[in-house]
């Protein structure tokens, strides 16, 4: 299935290359799990591979939302749902909304590296508590720190990185309750740092990437598993409409 919006043309999920972050996407799901419902949609899929992890809950249905040509590859997921309904939309949420809330409302959206991408992300925020059931979770995943915004976030389409303070801001006056907000990943910021801000690089290779996942991440789960950075390369949040 797919709305009529025509495909946006744009970099993708931060990139495709991190696709090959397995770890990092199960350590990222793992901390969603307990929120994650059986009505899911996922905006800005990209090609699938956390949508593939997703499918692991056996949700009830999926609604997978993605503007880029991306979105051809999601027809790989939807092979994989035996027991799930996919329904996939080559738009943005907005546009995909209606549509997808027009027999039964969501109880969870999710969006990886999406909200940076999107201008006005309070009207975002707004529209994904219109559209979700009463009690119904926001799980969202957004760079953080300011001060690492670089030429390359602008190049991939970030209009910020976010403040753990302005984005539990922004949810709660969308009209959420916060659950749980945390800086994700401190052991990723001096080497965003270095290549992004400092020797001001462009391209973000997936063997750098897959090093990262192997050798960094497994250690890293298990220390932020003990003890909660007061800083981090990401923010990870979970908020639930108000009843």
């Amino acid at each position: 299935m797919s709305t009529n919006e025509p495909a946006v043309v744009y970099p993708g999920k931060d990139l495709e290359a991190m696709s090959f972050a397995v770890k990092y996407h199960r350590w990222m799901l793992d901390e969603f799990r307990p929120f994650i419902g059986k009505d899911i949609v996922e905006v800005g899929a990209g090609s699938g591979s956390f949508s593939e992890m997703l499918l692991d809950s056996a949700p009830e249905r999926l609604s997978l939302v993605e503007p880029s040509e991306m979105f051809e590859n999601l027809k790989n997921v939807s092979t994989k749902g035996k027991d799930t309904e996919i329904n996939c939309f080559n738009a943005i949420f907005s546009a995909a909304a209606s549509e997808i809330t027009s027999t039964k409302n969501p109880d969870t959206i999710i969006y990886i590296n999406v909200l940076e991408h999107i201008e006005d992300d309070v009207a975002e925020l707004a529209l994904v508590n219109n559209s979700l059931e009463s009690g119904g979770h926001i799980l969202i995943f957004v760079p953080a720190m300011p001060f690492l915004m670089s030429d390359f976030d602008r190049s991939i389409g970030h209009f910020r990185r976010y403040r753990k303070g302005e984005l539990k801001t922004k949810v709660q006056d969308a009209g959420f309750n916060l659950v749980k907000s945390k800086y994700f990943d401190v052991a990723g910021i001096a080497p965003w740092l270095v290549k992004y801000r400092v020797l001001r690089s462009t391209t973000m290779g997936g063997g750098a990437i897959t090093a990262y996942d192997n050798l960094v991440v497994p250690i890293m789960r298990r220390v932020e598993s003990v003890v909660t950075p007061p800083i981090g390369k990401n923010i990870l949040l979970v908020a639930q409409k108000r009843s």
